[in-house]
């Protein structure tokens, strides 16, 4: 039984490395969706272009845009003389927000301690508008505990006081968050992928009668096929991990050795459905478009772009049938948090009922029997 399963992996690693197209696949697009999806793919907003619409011209008018622009969040560039020019800037997407400063601001400012200004925010993007909204109101609440203080004499009124801290994330940057995930996202994609071309590259090629004729069992040739590209996999994660840490900053807190043992139990289940598809397909085509057809959805109900709670209670329920959710929790927990594997219970027990169940469909698919 070795010796047929050895040859199955020895032939599996030829088929690899005599597809130029393969490798590049294996080992390029990781790289690729990490440096691309690392950077492009952040909920951090910053450097928001702003256009000042300033009818006042005063001390107090210019103090409030120095004020917008020491946030770092906005950076005014472009003054307008008219809401028409302003509206004209927002309509061409030269800027997200826009500040109006009423004749008076400085005069009603001084003498009553209120003014009001306009703040006009571009919501075709709702991601940078609840940002620059934000933004905009904590600058605005900044000003008035200034003026307040100003009018008590330098007594500050003193209420309740938090002191807010931040665990495992203290900066907030989305590239700790994202990092981690698109680990999960990336072994998915390879492990179902290629292996979904596995079995249809062996009936398009005709070799699948070679194997028919053979004394080679189902189980032999799953954990033939399947082997080589666990070893690929793991490959691929330490490149991820790598670039990840040297390049993105993101920093592992946990044990690399618990993330390779249960990434393993994550591939297993992604190389078991990535075998029904070869079995199930006739063509590569096919077989492509059966592995898109099971990786989108997965991405986007896993809680990869998406957080689980702000999505309605279906889709949800749907969720817990998705093995990345589950791996997406490890990742991140060993990574950011640095947790053991007693803080990850639900999702290892969840992983290690749908490894063996994908496994032994994939078995009873691709017997010999059923292969042609």
């Amino acid at each position: 039984m070795l010796t047929r399963t050895l040859s199955i992996m020895r032939k599996e690693f030829l088929h690899i490395i005599r597809d130029p197209r393969t490798l590049s696949i294996m080992f390029m697009m990781p790289i690729m969706q990490l440096i691309l999806l690392g950077y492009a793919a952040t909920n951090d907003v910053g450097h928001v272009i702003m256009a000042v619409l300033d009818w006042d011209r005063t001390a107090e008018s210019r103090a409030l845009v120095d004020a917008y622009r020491a946030t770092n969040y906005f950076i005014p560039r472009y003054y307008p003389r008219s809401e028409d020019e302003l509206r004209a800037l927002m309509d061409a997407g030269k800027v997200r927000v826009g500040l109006i400063i009423p004749t008076g601001y400085g005069r009603d400012l001084t003498r009553e301690g209120t003014a009001q200004v306009g703040f006009i925010v571009d919501g075709s993007d709702p991601t940078v508008a609840k940002t620059a909204y934000a933004a905009a109101q904590s600058v605005g609440q900044s000003i008035a505990l200034q003026l307040v203080e100003r009018r008590l004499g330098g007594r500050t009124i003193r209420g309740p006081e938090v002191r807010a801290r931040v665990w495992y994330n203290p900066e907030l940057k989305s590239s700790h968050f994202m990092i981690p995930g698109l680990i999960g996202m990336i072994l998915q994609t390879l492990a179902m992928l290629l292996t979904a071309l596995a079995l249809v590259r062996e009936r398009e090629r005709g070799t699948i009668e070679q194997l028919i004729v053979t004394p080679l069992r189902a189980p032999e040739l799953i954990i033939g096929k399947i082997v080589p590209y666990i070893l690929v996999a793991f490959f691929d994660l330490g490149e991820v991990l790598l670039i990840g840490t040297f390049w993105f900053k993101v920093p592992i807190n946990g044990s690399v050795l618990l993330l390779a043992e249960l990434s393993l139990l994550f591939l297993i289940t992604a190389l078991g459905v990535g075998l029904m598809i070869s079995s199930a397909a006739k063509t590569q085509q096919e077989a492509m478009y059966l592995s898109f057809f099971t990786i989108v959805p997965s991405i986007f109900l896993s809680g990869f772009f998406f957080p689980l709670d702000a999505m309605p209670a279906f889709l949800r329920a749907v969720s817990y049938v998705i093995p990345l959710r589950y791996f997406l929790t490890i990742a991140r927990s060993v990574i950011i948090k640095g947790v053991g594997i007693e803080a990850l219970h639900e999702p290892v027990i969840a992983l290690s009922i749908f490894a063996p169940i994908t496994i032994t469909l994939a078995v009873l698919r691709v017997r010999k029997q059923t292969v042609i």
